[in-house]
């Protein structure tokens, strides 16, 4: 290994969570049609894996015909995802105005993060949060 290799740290720049799930279809336009996010890709004919985005988030979904739910690695307590965002208020307007199905929030958490949940249309918990320790 060159030195100049050796010094230079690697820049995580994102992350795409990968979600199987029972309908790549059904959980592409959901993340479309009700959070926002654009197609960017199914792959596969009928589709068996697709991609959705908003800015800088990703997700991707395989597809498991057989699955009967949800696939969450995390108690009931917990997310599958967790997107950092300005204006937690507006986009919880938004999201309900969409249909999103809201299983808490907007709320501020002890650890200074506003955050509100929703659970989309495969069990899968995503929260979005906003740092509010600066104001």
């Amino acid at each position: 290994m060159t030195t100049e290799f050796a010094n230079t740290q690697p820049a995580f720049r994102s992350v795409a969570p990968q979600f199987t799930v029972p309908d790549v279809v059904a959980a592409s336009n959901y993340y479309c049609d009700v959070l926002g996010f654009e197609h960017l890709g199914y792959f596969g004919s009928p589709p068996v894996f697709a991609m959705v985005g908003r800015g800088p988030v990703e997700f991707y979904f395989n597809q498991d015909r057989d699955s009967s739910g949800p696939t969450r690695n995390r108690s009931n307590v917990g997310y599958d995802a967790y997107i950092h965002v300005d204006s937690v208020d507006q986009l919880s307007i938004q999201l309900r105005e969409s249909g999103a199905k809201i299983i808490e929030g907007p709320v501020t958490r002890v650890y200074l993060m506003r955050e509100v949940v929703i659970e989309d249309c495969h069990g899968l918990r995503i929260a979005f949060g906003q740092d509010i320790s600066q104001g």
